[in-house]
């Protein structure tokens, strides 16, 4: 409205100098008024009358002109009026400012693989905005190809070299672990680049050997607001440890869980958090200290029903642990799915704990041999009920999903209670009702 009003006054200002500079030049090319009995007048009346007469054919022309000026000037100066009282107005109006979008960093942790360009190639593919998803690469191992491959992105990212090398002294007992040891001093090293180096509030960390979804910018960006107003959350993940194909539902790509499971693989981390945990961040295996009560402090992560990662990399320090047996066959989100627009409020820790405990144990009761030989009738969900720390690993390995617990806390568990599809079913492998607390002894 302003910038229309701005271009009302300039073209009446226009107007006003034009019709002026064609009133001066007329007046100029008027002949100087004949005195009374100027000789000669007579004779020359007759041979200038038809130049006089276009000449005053001009001058009545130039008086319309001076009278439509005369209107063009009142114009101009109600114009003028009414601008004082749009200053007034505007001055009293509240300023608007847009709000400003967060600038999320993505951590690439490399080492020695070459395929780096994999994970850096897709991350390129579905980054929205270079300003607001800066990729930091932080190389380990000073190994030269790979250094060569990160090179070759040139100003897409940001390349940091971890410049201590050495050996780590470790127990007798660990020495075949000195990989873990120095992944751990590399995350350390990078994460306080990061925070303290470049001054970032908050970052995504995926590893070398990860592909990311077409919506992985988007889910991160929609889930950091509710990361950083819940404390009863310290990280959002990617990663779905039982989504497998055929154990997640197809259809629900946009459903998200809080889950009691630290996952990693591409996951996002706050800089209070870091702060918390940065004083005695571990020597070694810094995935499994994370799970650990004393890290968790009874607090959750955003995990989707579908990966928005998905690993490729069989090789490494864990030589292929899991890889071959679950990792595989992680299915990862080909559907893009508008997060930003989602209303993500359920996952708020009190709306989300009384929808999701009522969910499970109010689904009937199955026996683990109903579902093995294939007899539930319905879509479920269904509720298999474990009772011990061996019934548990006994069903979930014998139904196909990750086993293992740490700190008594299962994959993908949130109060004790994993959630996965079983031949296009909703299982809920649940404690009994009255569920407290996990036992750590449970490992």
């Amino acid at each position: 409205m302003l910038r229309k009003r701005g271009s009302l006054i300039i073209c009446g200002t226009f107007l006003f100098i034009t019709w002026n500079a064609i009133l001066v030049l007329l007046l100029r090319g008027r002949p100087p008024p004949s005195q009374p009995g100027d000789p000669g007048r007579e004779r020359k009346e007759l041979s200038e009358k038809p130049a006089n007469d276009v000449v005053g054919d001009v001058l009545r022309m130039a008086d319309t002109f001076e009278a439509e000026l005369e209107r063009q000037k009142q114009i101009l100066l109600q114009i003028q009026n009414h601008q004082s009282l749009w200053e007034t107005s505007n001055r009293n109006r509240p300023n608007v400012v847009a709000p400003r979008r967060p600038v999320i960093p993505i951590l690439v942790i490399a080492c020695n693989r070459v395929t780096v360009r994999r994970c850096l190639d897709k991350l390129l593919q579905h980054r929205p905005s270079a300003e607001l998803y800066p990729i930091i690469v932080s190389q380990d191992c000073g190994h030269a190809e790979t250094a060569e491959v990160i090179r070759s992105y040139g100003n897409q990212v940001i390349h940091l070299k971890q410049p201590d090398l050495s050996d780590i002294a470790v127990p007798p007992s660990h020495k075949k672990f000195q990989g873990y040891y120095k992944i751990s001093r590399h995350y350390h090293w990078a994460l306080n680049q990061v925070f303290k180096t470049l001054s970032h509030t908050s970052v995504v960390i995926v590893e070398d050997d990860l592909e990311v979804a077409p919506d992985f910018f988007e889910y991160f960006t929609a889930s950091l607001p509710l990361l950083k107003s819940d404390p009863s959350l310290w990280c959002v993940s990617a990663w779905n440890d039982n989504g497998k194909d055929g154990y997640v539902d197809p259809g629900k790509a946009n459903l998200l869980y809080r889950t009691d499971f630290f996952p990693g693989l591409g996951w996002m981390l706050l800089k209070e958090v870091w702060d918390e945990l940065e004083p005695k961040w571990p020597a070694s295996f810094w995935d499994d200290w994370m799970r650990q009560p004393e890290q968790r402090r009874n607090r959750a992560c955003i995990r989707p029903e579908i990966s928005r990662t998905l690993t490729f990399g069989r090789q490494g320090v864990s030589l292929g642990q899991f890889f071959d047996k679950y990792l595989r066959y992680i299915k990862l989100n080909t559907e893009f799915v508008p997060f930003t627009k989602l209303d993500l409020s359920y996952l708020k820790e009190e709306t989300y704990r009384e929808k999701f405990e009522k969910d499970v144990y109010s689904a009937p009761i199955v026996t683990y041999e109903e579902i093995k030989q294939g007899q539930l009738k319905g879509p479920g969900p269904f509720r298999l009920q474990y009772s011990s720390r061996d019934s548990f690993k006994m069903m979930a390995k014998n139904l196909g999903i990750m086993d293992d617990l740490k700190s008594g806390v299962p994959r993908a568990g949130y109060r004790g209670v994993v959630s996965f599809i079983s031949r296009g079913q909703r299982i809920f492998l649940a404690p009994p009702p009255g569920w407290t607390r996990y036992d750590a002894s449970w490992s």
